[in-house]
């Protein structure tokens, strides 16, 4: 099919070729000889007039019209499979589609296991890919490469629907034989203590944000990529560590640990679901969505 004299095909060659900046792996990705992506290579740069991509040393770096090319034609092909690849229905129990879930290590630790144990009665043969997030995993999720992006509310895209999940209080969690576990927890002990945060991909704890809008800076003595460390980080230390309490519980039958509530104000986190707006009304994704639901009260009954 051509439109404008470009054959329509093409499009799916330049995707690969933009994202993979490479022939041989746009030609892995998309199932084609490096032969037939060199072709397709050289036809739309003729149709385009432009190198696209050039060699620069051992790479191929994209031209400014590439640039200003990738996220158009993702956003083409994310729109042409929401609404000609997605079946009109989708039945669990006969499904053997594969999901992609772009989440944290709290939500894989929390809110997966129940999901999986939900997912596997109701559809043994539907599959999961669950990815951690990077720098910006909301562009994976216009870009069509995940799913659903499960993250707390003030880092969700403003140009995708999305609804809430759950709520997550935060806590503190010290050694059981650190001298901060007892006595009072008071905001000067806190404070003066040394602290294990998480940064995750954008480096920015989102407690610290939290914090910082009441006046309160923390030390940050050891840093961490991941919430499940924190618990193990603070054992045979005098530190502290902020952490989601359900995650704190959940480390508190293994570890030597004692939890206490924040001597400063931390609001409520509210984790939500989120979704590529072109798939709304995918069915299979509002089937996932509602079980993500049901394995939440099923971890909090659990509780």
């Amino acid at each position: 099919m051509r439109f404008n004299k470009l054959d329509l095909n093409l499009l799916v060659a330049l995707d690969a070729l933009l994202t993979e900046q490479s022939i041989s792996r746009a030609a892995e990705k998309t199932h084609l000889s490096q032969s037939a992506m060199s072709n397709a290579l050289a036809r739309l740069r003729e149709y385009f007039d432009d190198e696209l991509l050039v060699q620069v040393g051992r790479k191929m770096e994209p031209t400014s019209r590439a640039e200003s090319l990738k996220d158009p034609v993702r956003d083409i092909l994310v729109r042409v499979e929401a609404s000609v690849a997605t079946q009109p229905e989708f039945v669990p129990a006969q499904s053997s589609r594969l999901f992609r879930l772009l989440i944290s290590d709290y939500t894989l630790m929390t809110v997966i296991p129940h999901l999986q144990k939900l997912a596997y009665r109701q559809a043994p043969g539907v599959q999961f890919d669950f990815r951690p997030q990077t720098t910006q995993p909301q562009r994976a999720l216009e870009r069509g490469e995940a799913d659903l992006l499960i993250i707390p509310k003030d880092f969700c895209s403003a140009n995708h629907p999305s609804e809430k999940l759950l709520e997550e209080v935060f806590c503190s969690v010290l050694w059981s034989e650190s001298h901060l576990a007892t006595g009072e927890l008071t905001e000067d002990r806190y404070v003066a203590a040394g602290h294990v945060v998480v940064q995750p991909g954008d480096g920015r704890a989102l407690e610290d944000w939290f914090m910082q809008q009441s006046g309160v800076k923390r030390r940050a003595e050891v840093s961490s990529f991941s919430f499940l460390s924190q618990a193990h980080l603070v054992v045979g230390t005098h530190r502290i560590a902020t952490m989601h309490r359900r995650l704190a519980m959940m480390a508190k039958r293994f570890l030597p640990i004692t939890i206490r509530d924040l001597p400063v104000p931390v609001p409520r986190m509210e984790q939500l679901v989120q979704w590529h707006e072109y798939k709304t009304n995918d069915p299979g994704l509002m089937w996932l969505r509602k079980l993500l639901k049901d394995a939440v009260m099923e971890m909090d009954s659990a509780h």
